[in-house]
């Protein structure tokens, strides 16, 4: 038996909408650096797009399973059944109830409800695929899961909304520095330091960084960090039986690709209802994904709908 740990981002470089970080764990038989999750679950995942009829789930970096131009239905279809197992087979058929499942704090819980277009849970999921097709998926996966000896045991994520995002650069001095200590706290969530069983870690490189030992050393409790290689492709530290690797394309490896869905399905959520709270004030904008030069855009449209509302620019505005 072994772990494996994959941790993704979606959101980093907007103005608006939320930062999402995810980690992912996964329990194995056998080493988990020589698991092969493609092969194993090869019935129910493919790792490039499936046929049109196919009912296999493209598992994939989210870059790959979602477009724009085919709406959220592909990532949506994907996403959703890893959820549905996580949730004890139960649908997760609200955007509240996606969060409630996602994050741990009841005062993180409570930070991201406060906010004007996240105060209620009226959105509710799926938004662009059949709930009954998601439930069979969700099925079918369970069953395959069990089939390979895998058990999903946690998908945990930071989501990081502006005023926590400008708060947290400032304090750090860098939004790259950020990141990488909100990953380290997500770890502490998932990685259990106790427990002897070999344990593979693998993140996305953030950026161009390639040192994590000092950012390591944050989280343990002074153990010893073995640096096996930093370089631009990777950086591979050991602490005790667990292997942490900061890579390129790391979404290449199937936990690290389920996170990077969860992480863009969440955040595309999110920003749908973000969209849906100004059209009901500003009518006939045009919706944003909140990146920057169509940021300043919706920004400038809503402009007088905010002051009336009274919503300070802190909520609203990412200024890093």
């Amino acid at each position: 038996m072994g772990y494996l740990i994959g941790m993704d981002e979606a959101g980093y470089g907007p103005n608006l909408g939320p930062l999402v970080i995810t980690a992912s764990l996964w329990e194995v038989p056998g080493d988990p650096r020589e698991f092969d999750f493609w092969q194993a679950l090869e019935s129910v995942i493919s790792n490039s797009r499936p046929s049109r009829n196919s009912d296999l789930l493209h598992v994939a970096d989210s870059k790959d399973v979602h477009s724009s131009a085919k709406g959220l239905g592909p990532l949506e279809r994907s996403t959703l059944p890893f959820l549905q197992v996580l949730n004890g087979e139960s649908q997760v058929d609200s955007l509240g109830k996606l969060w409630q499942l996602l994050v741990a704090s009841p005062a993180h819980l409570e930070e991201i409800q406060q906010h004007p277009w996240n105060g209620d849970d009226r959105f509710a999921l799926p938004t662009a695929v059949e709930a009954e097709a998601v439930s069979d998926s969700g099925k079918n996966l369970k069953t395959a899961l069990e089939e390979a000896g895998i058990q999903l045991r946690a998908l945990c994520s930071e989501i990081v909304l502006p005023e926590r995002f400008n708060r947290l650069c400032s304090e750090y001095g860098s939004k790259g520095v950020m990141l990488t200590r909100l990953c380290m706290r997500l770890l502490t969530r998932v990685w259990d330091r106790e427990s002897d069983a070999p344990t593979l870690i693998i993140g996305d490189k953030h950026g161009g960084r390639n040192r994590y030992d000092e950012f390591l050393d944050e989280i343990l409790d002074g153990e010893m960090i073995f640096r096996v290689e930093e370089s631009t492709a990777r950086s591979v530290y050991r602490v005790g039986s667990t292997e942490i690797r900061f890579q390129t394309k790391a979404e290449a490896h199937f936990p690290v690709a389920v996170s990077s869905m969860v992480c863009k399905y969440t955040r595309e959520v999110m920003m749908e209802q973000f969209n849906q709270f100004w059209s009901e004030h500003v009518p006939d904008i045009k919706p944003t994904k909140g990146y920057p030069v169509d940021a300043r855009r919706f920004k400038s449209e809503i402009a007088d709908a905010q002051a009336q509302l009274e919503i300070a620019d802190h909520l609203l505005w990412r200024g890093q």
